[in-house]
């Protein structure tokens, strides 16, 4: 008789354990499909931010060529000092599929935009102009500065509308606090300076070039 009682109080507790186990399951299956529609979502605007900036970068370049008509030495020269950030030229390099236009001043805002011109005087002016951009996974902006070589061309088209062809003489990485990089005496050459974020060490990778005479 004990037996059979301590059976059928087994056999009552049963439905009311595994009803709070699938609880428990059908909790954790809410929360995981909370957390991916989150993830989703996040993942969804970074990817739209991307693509409405590289928008803005192409748009940038279409407009290079009605600011070039517009432009002289003396007012390049005049409105380099000004906080209001403007297209200052083009940098292309065929190589690793980048075209973009050069932004006059450099802050975290314009990054997102295109490339900026970080130190230095204006294209193809005597000097070391320092070109800082973006490292992204999708191969935009200066994501692909690690596969250039040294000998590899690089294009740096001005307001006037000219280009100049740079030789790569130089690559290798540095720490983010060191701006030796950005030096401005170069013997009377014009040397241009790609830099950007190695997103594995952190550190800085630096691409130096030389005008072709």
């Amino acid at each position: 008789m004990n037996q059979i009682l301590y059976t059928n109080i087994n056999n009552k507790s049963h439905p009311s354990s595994n009803t709070k186990i699938n609880y428990i399951y059908r909790s954790l299956f809410v929360i995981a499909i909370l957390l991916l529609t989150i993830l989703f979502i996040y993942l969804f605007i970074k990817v739209y931010r991307k693509n409405i900036n590289e928008q803005i970068a192409h748009k940038l370049n279409s407009s290079y060529s009605v600011s070039t008509l517009y432009s002289n030495n003396t007012s390049t020269h005049a409105s380099i000092e000004e906080s209001t950030p403007f297209v200052i030229g083009i940098i292309k390099i065929d190589k690793i599929n980048v075209n973009y236009s050069i932004l006059s001043v450099c802050n975290n805002n314009l990054l997102d935009i295109s490339v900026c011109r970080f130190a230095g005087p204006m294209p193809n002016e005597v000097g070391n102009l320092c070109i800082a951009g973006h490292n992204y996974v999708d191969y935009k902006f200066f994501s692909r500065l690690n596969e250039l070589e040294k000998k590899d061309k690089i294009k740096i088209y001005d307001l006037n509308g000219t280009f100049k062809e740079y030789s790569v003489f130089d690559i290798y990485e540095t720490t983010p606090d060191d701006i030796s990089c950005t030096f401005q005496d170069t013997n009377g050459l014009r040397i241009i300076t790609l830099i950007t974020c190695n997103n594995v060490n952190g550190k800085r990778l630096v691409i130096k070039a030389q005008e072709i005479p």
